[in-house]
């Protein structure tokens, strides 16, 4: 979006009382109060994001073009179940020569491992620009396809200063700072621990983690499945982790899953005995607008049939 530049000639009027209420009064009287409008439409909302940027999508992942010391641009995936600011695959620390870091303690939800890091001077997608980047590192590709690489992850720690717009139908990821999701606004959820939000399934309500990197449509613990499912559950191939794989099975949940305004019918799920917790995978994801407010830890789930706009 370019803008008109300000002459410095031009003689500055300051604007008459009524004038200024007017304008003030103008967000308001467009949108409604900010407390009680409807998070959704915070997607389609005009101004100036920071970041307004379109994204493709392999098995579920987002990836996004960014520039990692001033040079590239390079393919991130976009996971927000990754902790701290960034991951980077050994081929791109090798290609820049970035420098290593400390090892650094990581878990990949079952287990706890040292993990080796590298510094990156300068990290940036649109406008947004990180410096002095610790970014975890070990080599993401060994396993995937040509169209599936990746050059590195920015994670959620990367978005923690504005409101993230993931906007899957249209395939675009937004980042601005001048609106927020506020505390009780109608469609959101609140959390405490990233991202665990609640959800239902069937009867019963419990917690899940918001996983925009899994790609899956849900995992389950055993208990928490057999509580919620009486469907059969068939071997499958294993899960792959961050520090290694685990058993999972497969199942057809006969249950609806309901998280926020999202209704999902027919997930294929893996269960496992060792993951201690429910996920909310990209493949369940894929019709929705997701908005994620670090700064008020606030989370819309906005299906694509309410979407505004």
């Amino acid at each position: 979006m370019t803008h008109a530049p300000h002459s410095p000639d031009a003689p500055t009027r300051p604007l008459r009382p009524g004038l200024l209420a007017l304008t003030l009064a103008l967000p308001t009287a467009l949108y409604g109060s900010p407390a009680t409008e409807a998070a959704c439409s915070l997607a389609t909302r005009p101004g100036q994001p920071l970041v307004d940027v379109p994204f493709d999508v392999v098995d579920g992942r987002i990836h996004v073009q960014v520039r990692v010391n001033d040079s590239g641009p390079y393919r991130f995936a976009v996971d927000t179940g990754a902790s701290g600011l960034a991951r980077a695959d050994a081929r791109l620390v090798r290609r820049l020569a970035l420098p290593a870091g400390a090892p650094t303690a990581n878990s990949d939800g079952v287990q706890t491992a040292a993990t080796e890091t590298a510094r990156i001077a300068a990290l940036a997608l649109g406008t947004v620009r990180r410096s002095e980047v610790t970014a975890l590192t070990r080599d993401y590709n060994t396993r995937a396809s040509a169209a599936a690489a990746f050059d590195g992850i920015l994670a959620r720690g990367f978005f923690a200063d504005g409101l993230l717009v993931i906007d899957y139908p249209q395939r675009r990821l937004q980042f601005r700072r001048d609106i927020q999701l506020l505390p009780a606004q109608p469609g959101t959820l609140s959390y405490t621990r990233a991202f665990r939000i609640p959800v239902t399934i069937g009867t019963v309500a419990t917690e899940a983690q918001l996983d925009t990197g899994a790609n899956v449509a849900m995992v389950l613990p055993t208990a928490l499945y057999r509580q919620a499912s009486a469907g059969a559950v068939r071997d499958g191939e294993r899960l792959t982790l961050g520090h290694g794989q685990l058993e999972a099975g497969r199942a057809w949940l006969a249950e609806p899953v309901v998280v926020s305004g999202l209704t999902l019918r027919g997930l294929e799920v893996r269960v496992s005995d060792r993951y201690p917790e429910a996920v909310l995978g990209a493949h369940a994801l894929q019709d929705a607008v997701l908005l994620i407010d670090q700064r008020s830890q606030r989370i819309a789930i906005c299906p694509r049939a309410h979407r505004p706009g």
